[in-house]
């Protein structure tokens, strides 16, 4: 028999819900550690199949960066205000904010590059390759792959971590949805720096 108290305890330190908390319990023989190994495994198969659900919960998060020099507004979405309120949620958000901060991106994701936009970047650096001499069928290689590193410029999803650069913000945000275990969409951010111009 698993206890109330235990269940609650699970549930806190992961952000899962209840009937998930009491069955990963009751796989592990009531072992907590065991439990929660069980629970991330799980929410990492599961990050993926959290992409159709809503996130209409979630927290504005503020950053404000070299002695106020440079300022970063945030929104993060979730499932639950019970997650919203969750500290490894919270912790997310700031870090999220941070590195926006630091890597000054212009979009999430790619899928928010204008058409426009996608077009004149790559023609750009295909004028760039052939500037280089490079024959036709190098240059289409060489536009694909600094193409693919521009977007860890101007993409935040794209660019790897600030605090752990072997990981890109995507994959954090992924282990994130696995630990936590609700679909987490970053919404939205502006970015202001002192004496930038505006649009």
């Amino acid at each position: 028999m698993i206890s109330a108290s235990k269940v609650k305890e699970l549930r806190e330190k992961t952000g899962v819900g209840m009937m998930d908390c009491k069955k990963a319990l009751q796989d592990s023989n009531g072992d907590l550690d065991a439990a929660m190994k069980y629970l991330r495994e799980k929410g990492l198969a599961d990050a993926e199949k959290k992409a159709g659900r809503t996130a209409k919960e979630g927290r504005i998060e503020s950053y404000i960066h070299l002695g106020g020099k440079i300022g970063v507004i945030v929104e993060v979405n979730c499932e639950t205000d019970f997650v919203a309120k969750n500290d490894e949620f919270k912790e997310f958000c700031h870090d999220i904010a941070m590195h926006i901060a630091a890597s000054n991106p212009t979009y999430i994701s790619s899928d928010e590059i204008p058409e426009d936009v996608e077009k004149e970047e790559k023609e750009f650096l295909k004028d760039q390759a052939k500037k280089e001499g490079k024959p036709d069928h190098v240059v289409e290689k060489m536009v694909e792959g600094r193409y693919k590193k521009r977007l860890e410029e101007l993409c935040l999803l794209e660019q790897p971590f600030v605090k752990d650069p072997d990981n890109t913000v995507e994959e954090l945000l992924k282990e994130k949805i696995a630990k936590i275990g609700e679909k987490i969409v970053i919404n939205r951010f502006i970015r202001f720096e002192i004496g930038e111009e505006t649009s």
